[in-house]
Formats: structure tokens, sequence, C-alpha cells
């Protein structure tokens, strides 16, 4: 059944989210590469933030996971780790709030 007020991109509309924010990623990052980052945390998928105008990379992105210990020992073993020549920072993602579909 498709409700409207949820976000149409994310597939389980519980409320929870196990997300992490993880910044400042060199421009070279790609989604694959940061997934494969966190492959020891059995990530579910990965995704950068880009420019709406250029396409280009903002320099941080997300890591959603299964359950909360997942994610708090992703958050503990890759906070301050280098990836792609620069280190980086992962946190908790605040949660998304939900946007009426046009």
């Amino acid at each position: 059944m498709s409700v409207p007020w949820w976000d149409s991109d994310w597939k389980d509309c519980s409320g929870i989210e196990y997300r992490t924010y993880v910044g400042n990623l060199s421009w070279s990052t790609d989604e694959r590469s940061l997934k494969d980052a966190f492959h020891a945390y059995s990530p579910l998928s990965a995704e950068i933030v880009t420019d709406r105008e250029t396409g280009r990379s903002r320099g941080f992105g997300f890591v959603n996971f299964r359950d909360d210990n997942s994610m708090n020992n992703a958050i503990q073993g890759m906070d301050g780790q280098e990836l792609g020549g620069r280190t980086i920072t992962v946190s908790r993602a605040n949660q998304r709030p939900r946007r009426w579909r046009a």
C-alpha cells in the first residue's frame, strides 16, 4: 500500500533508522567504496550526497545498518579512520523527517 506522506526511497516505514553520518569524505569516494569500507559491520547500504547542479560529491554520506548494535560498532570502529587519504568522522545520523511526496 502506498502512503503519500512517506519517503518513497526508504523501504522500512517502522520509524527506526540505524543510520550513520560519514563526513570528510574525499571527492573520489563512491557508494561502493564507502560500503566496502564498512564491510566488517554488515552495512545494508551506503549513499554519497551529491550537489544537485554539478553532480559532484558534497564530501559526506550515510551508511545504513540492520540494527543498533551494528551501527554502534561501526561508529566506534570507523570514527577517526582513514578512507581515501582523509580522516573520516562517523556519528549517528539525525533521523530524517518524513516529507510529503508530490
